[in-house]
């Protein structure tokens, strides 16, 4: 739960779940997040070797975000929490 126990990680993580995602699309997803929040979660995210970033040396600059192999460990714990979030928003 240290790895992933703030509101904002396990969001990030599931929408990579979906595959490499630039940061200005990731940021997107997630709704009411700040860009100083964003980039705090994805540099723990990063330190934790959850994640991890790829900068394209171009202008405008381009990063992009993946899961590493320990990230795409929670695969089954993250789509979990998503059923159990659905099922419970129905009743």
């Amino acid at each position: 739960m240290n790895l992933i126990g703030t509101k904002w990680k396990p969001l990030i993580l599931f929408h990579l779940l979906e595959g490499n995602l630039r940061s200005g699309v990731l940021q997107k997803k997630i709704l009411g997040i700040s860009n100083k929040m964003f980039t705090q979660t994805v540099r723990e995210l990063e330190k934790d070797k959850l994640i991890s970033r790829k900068v394209f040396p171009v202008v405008p600059p381009k990063v992009e975000y993946e899961l590493t192999k320990r990230g795409k460990s929670l695969e089954s714990i993250l789509k979990s929490l998503d059923t159990w979030g659905i099922e419970d928003c129905k009743s």
